[in-house]
């Protein structure tokens, strides 16, 4: 079906490659239900989907992704936790997530291409499917009913966050006005 070129194996020299993620395609729809990006995909469309992923493992304490890396490619835990850390005003790490089997990490930068957002450090032993953004693109070319789903799940997830992460902004100014006019 595909090819499994070296070039379509993402390079992450500091983990320990497992091979192609077709043989955890059941595995991984196993998880759905706790998965924000792929809840809405069948079997069917998770073992095509594996076709152009690759899954890693880690130790416990191995970072998975570093602060402030450039970045293309996303994860999803297939096993494990990972530790999601965020440095503060005093580059000092703050955990600020911890993320379990059937979520993903990495879709910002997989995408923009911008730095990573935060750390993410192996809490356990981790097995992780790896996506990288060449890959979704053979996938809008080869299989663009799957690649438009993805996207459009990738877009529904990341402005959830954004309101999310909105709502707590306005809090948290709101929080800080009544601080204010109490003093």
């Amino acid at each position: 079906m595909n090819d499994t070129k070296a070039e379509h194996v993402p390079r992450l020299p500091h983990l320990v490659p497992l091979g192609e993620a077709t043989p955890y395609a059941a595995q991984m729809h196993a998880l759905i239900e706790r998965s924000p990006l792929f809840e809405n995909f069948n079997l069917a469309e998770i073992r095509l989907l594996s076709h152009f992923m690759h899954v890693f493992q880690a130790g416990p304490g191995m970072e998975l992704v570093r602060e402030g890396d450039g970045g293309d490619f996303m994860m999803l835990i297939i096993e494990g936790s990972i530790e999601v850390f965020k440095q503060d005003r005093w580059n000092a790490p703050r955990l600020i997530a911890m993320l379990d089997p059937g979520q993903t990490v990495g879709e910002m930068s997989m995408i923009d291409g911008e730095p990573r957002f935060a750390s993410c450090i192996a809490a356990e032993h981790c097995v992780v499917a790896v996506l990288t953004r060449e890959s979704l693109a053979r996938i809008i070319l080869e299989q663009p009913v799957l690649g438009a789903k993805i996207l459009m799940e990738l877009v529904l997830m990341l402005s959830k966050r954004l309101r999310q992460t909105s709502a707590k902004l306005v809090s948290y100014m709101d929080k800080d006005e009544g601080d204010r006019e109490a003093n």
